[in-house]
């Protein structure tokens, strides 16, 4: 019998079955797989895009988020000012200016009933509200901004108010202030220091020299945000409402809060201190337009809906370089260590299918909830996966295994998802350990045999 010699093994011999091959390939496919995982991270950014223009179109056609602005007391003086005419002629003439002030004390009261209104699949949180304002303004200090009491003209005073949407408005306020029922009306021109400005004229002949309080109620409606202004000298705000999962924001957080799972109460108590606006000033319209001056003195609450499947799907998105990173190192150990070869072409099927897990979690998300959808988009995926494995290996007690792997990563990231404080410290532990498991089992592999 002859015994023919063994052929000497060519280049194309070596690279079908070199291990530094096979993982180079498979890195490769790895950095190929972040394109469609770019996309479906354009598709959730897309999705969200869209919730929020809904969310817009609901607000604009109900009424938008409100910002409570003020009041400010403003009364008109006469100021002798002279100028030189057309002919080189000194002449003089009396101007109309402003003199601006601010509450000495202001307290808003305000209680918030809410509902969720839905368009299509997209839910927008929106409220009713009667908010109660009141507080005194004192006498003004004439000697600061450089004026006597006989250029006042206390009799076109006006108090001005404003808020940020006033297609809220369900009733006309009425203001009781220096014993007066003063009825208001908006301003339409566009010399008045709020946007949306309000006002009501107030006689206050023979009342410049005491405190002078106020009052009135806004009964309007507004949706996702409720925020106020720090105007006062003394500012107190105290909110109440139905909504479970409030988020408190903006310059200030209340001194006082409760949540629970029937609603929420929040105060404030705010010195004028830390407000960048002055107690009193002259002439300027344009202090409280100020967009860096009003953040800094803006505060208050947004109905924070219970679940945002859109954040919670993009932060588990970014983990899913990781995600297939982990399957292939498990798949490509258990090729190495059962001794059966597997096609890149099936790597590449397997990486699809983690990648169009991403896509089902969206779509289902958006149905049933972030949670429940985790949970059928990670059952789909791994019986998918395992099945697929099963068939290449023809051990089910290999895919078994595969299985309980995959469904850790995924578990894995569902803890991450649901931590916030503590996602850096689990994630680096758990990551920790799984490096230590890979370094066990890779320990007795010959990286240099064919």
């Amino acid at each position: 019998m002859i015994v023919e010699p063994e052929r000497p093994k060519g280049l194309m011999d070596w690279l079908k079955e070199s291990v530094t091959v096979k993982l180079f390939f498979i890195g490769a496919l790895i950095l190929v797989l972040l394109i469609p995982s770019s996309l479906v991270q354009n598709l959730i950014n897309e999705r969200a895009s869209r919730q929020q223009d809904m969310m817009n179109d609901v607000s604009d056609k109900w009424s938008g988020s409100q910002l409570i602005q003020g009041p400010v007391l403003m009364i008109p003086y006469k100021r002798h000012v002279k100028y030189t005419d057309a002919s080189n002629r000194e002449a003089s003439k009396d101007m109309i200016e402003n003199l601006y002030i601010l509450p000495n004390n202001l307290h808003i009261k305000a209680n918030l009933t809410t509902q969720i209104l839905h368009r299509g699949i997209f839910d927008v949180a929106v409220y009713n509200t009667k908010a109660v304002i009141s507080g005194n303004f004192t006498k003004a200090d004439l000697n600061a901004v450089s004026l006597s009491a006989d250029q006042l003209l206390p009799d076109k005073a006006k108090i001005i108010f404003s808020i940020s949407d006033l297609k809220g408005l369900k009733t006309n306020p009425v203001i009781k202030a220096a014993n007066q029922l003063l009825a208001t009306e908006p301003v339409f021109n566009g010399d008045t220091l709020f946007d949306n400005g309000l006002q009501a004229a107030v006689n206050l002949s023979g009342l410049l020299n005491g405190e002078l309080p106020f009052s009135y109620t806004l009964d309007l409606k507004g949706s996702q945000e409720l925020n106020f202004l720090h105007l006062g000298k003394t500012t107190d705000v105290e909110v109440k409402g139905d909504w479970s999962s409030p988020s408190f924001g903006g310059r200030y957080l209340p001194d006082e809060r409760k949540v629970d799972n029937s609603g929420f109460s929040a105060r404030w108590r705010m010195l004028y201190y830390n407000r960048p606006f002055p107690q009193q000033w002259t002439i300027d319209n344009t202090l409280l337009k100020n967009k860096q001056k009003s953040a800094e003195a803006t505060f208050g609450l947004k109905l924070r809906l219970p679940v945002d499947q859109y954040q919670k799907t993009t932060r588990t998105s970014k983990y899913s370089l990781l995600i297939v990173l982990l399957t292939f190192i498990s798949l490509f150990l258990t090729e190495l260590i059962r001794k059966q070869k597997i096609h890149v072409f099936n790597y590449i099927l397997i990486g699809a299918a983690m990648i169009i897990y991403y896509s089902l979690l969206l779509s289902f998300s958006e149905q049933i909830g972030f949670n429940a959808a985790y949970l059928v988009a990670s059952v789909a995926t791994v019986t998918l996966i395992a099945t697929f494995i099963s068939s290449l290996l023809k051990n089910q007690k290999a895919a078994v295994l595969f299985a309980v792997i995959l469904s850790l990563f995924y578990t894995f990231i569902f803890v991450i998802i649901q931590l916030e404080d503590l996602a850096l410290m689990i994630g680096s532990i758990a990551l920790f350990i799984i490096i230590g498991i890979l370094m066990y089992f890779s320990r007795k592999i010959n990286w240099e045999r064919n």
